[in-house]
């Protein structure tokens, strides 16, 4: 591997809050998800939660010449739960927007149902823009992250990268659960023609360091130089991010000494940082990311010294 050095990040603090104006953020701002605008502008797609704990899409414009500050955040959110019954009924995040072919934008997300016998069911779906991300329509009601033979629990939070004429895309998928409340998962990866049908044999692409790790979540690759990135976030106790590095995208090895970033002293990411997205501009690296609690007060900016 290369480009080995520690990534050292200064944290700019908190840039997009929930708005207790809007019903749908009341609290939290969880997983940012960003679409690069150019010139610095970055549309940074969010989950708020409303006053039922049901999380909704929306996004805020952020301009990284100043600081990610907020230049715009519109009142109506992109996509809403699903119908009931459907896997998405309780709630919708984002975790991937990418460009489709025919100038359509595609959102991959997360959707939220509550289970009986386990605590959630969580599934990754997909919904498209032909606006340029004002409106969303659900690509199909069901998920495109379904169980399968090789993934029988959970299977969300889809991360998606053009790869030569097709799709990769990396996944967080369920394992076991140690109990009713308690999931175990890792990030595995398939392929796709289309974008929209997946290809899984269940391959796991980054796995537990140890028994007690039982949680590895929002994979966040990119595809640089021929060299396989992924920002990711791991949990034993409370989430921190890690890093991992692969030549092929599909066997990776972990390295989150090197990603260098960790909790703060104090305030909102003083015992958790989770869910890293990272994009560049002007030459350095910008990384969104949650801290306590998911994300409970908001997204928080990190740019590379």
């Amino acid at each position: 591997m290369q480009n080995r050095s520690v990534q050292r990040w200064r944290k700019l603090g908190l840039i997009i809050q929930p708005d207790p104006r809007l019903s749908w953020a009341q609290t939290h701002c969880m997983v940012p998800t960003p679409h690069v605008l150019g010139n610095g502008l970055v549309k940074v797609f969010f989950s708020g939660r409303d006053i039922l704990n049901r999380s909704h899409i929306g996004h805020a414009i952020v301009d990284l010449n100043r600081d990610g500050r907020v230049v715009d955040y519109p009142s109506e959110a992109v996509l809403k739960p699903g119908a009931l019954g459907c896997f998405d009924d309780n709630g919708v995040t984002p975790s991937c927007v990418i460009d489709l072919p025919d100038g359509e934008l595609g959102l991959y997300y997360i959707g939220w149902n509550p289970g009986s016998t386990v605590r959630m069911h969580i599934f990754g779906g997909l919904a498209i823009s032909s606006d340029q991300g004002k409106t969303f329509e659900r690509w199909s009601r069901a998920p495109i992250l379904e169980r399968t033979r090789t993934d029988p629990y959970l299977n969300t939070a889809p991360w998606v990268v053009r790869d030569g004429d097709g799709y990769r895309i990396f996944y967080v998928s369920g394992h076991e659960w140690l109990h009713k409340d308690l999931p175990r998962y890792n990030i595995k990866t398939g392929y796709s023609r289309d974008g929209k049908h997946w290809v899984r044999e269940g391959h796991v692409c980054l796995d537990f360091r140890d028994e007690n790790e039982h949680a590895l979540a929002r994979p966040y690759v990119v595809l640089e130089d021929g060299l396989w990135r992924m920002w990711f976030s791991y949990k034993s106790a409370d989430y921190r991010i890690g890093y991992a590095e692969s030549k092929d995208g599909l066997n990776w090895e972990r390295l989150d000494h090197l990603a260098g970033i960790d909790v703060s002293p104090s305030g909102f990411d003083s015992e958790m940082t989770e869910y890293a997205a990272v994009v560049k501009h002007d030459g350095m690296r910008f990384m969104f990311y949650n801290g306590n609690n998911y994300g409970f007060e908001g997204i928080g900016l990190a740019v590379t010294e």
